[in-house]
């Protein structure tokens, strides 16, 4: 059974940083694709970043250039560093763990709890 545990979410000011982690469990990170999505109140779960099992990176417009998705595959961890961040960040964060890579929630079918990441402005 697939386990993924998110922490490191919080509240911060605009242009504050922040670094979200992902500890899996029942399977190997670097054996699909996995990636973080966010759910802002009201709105759509919307795809972040992915990393592919081979360390390709992909990035929604909106965080190119302040956020990074990283692996760590000794530790069967995922990471997001999010930098710059703006009062539009704000929303629960998801990590997730599929065979698809993209940005769409579709094809992901494993999913943490969240983690809360508030910007005030």
């Amino acid at each position: 059974q697939v386990q993924l545990v998110e922490s490191g979410g919080g509240s911060v000011q605009a242009g504050g940083s922040l670094r979200l982690t992902c500890v899996a469990s029942g399977h190997l990170v670097v054996s699909y694709s996995m990636a973080w999505f966010r759910q802002a109140p009201g709105k759509e779960r919307e795809g972040v970043a992915a990393i592919s099992s081979s360390g390709t990176t992909l990035y929604a417009d909106s965080v190119k250039g302040r956020f990074t998705i990283s692996q760590d595959n000794a530790k069967n961890t995922l990471y997001l560093e999010m930098n710059s961040l703006k009062p539009e960040d704000t929303g629960m964060y998801y990590c997730a763990g599929g065979t698809i890579f993209w940005l769409q929630p579709l094809g992901y079918n494993d999913w943490g709890q969240g983690t809360q990441v508030t910007v005030s402005s």
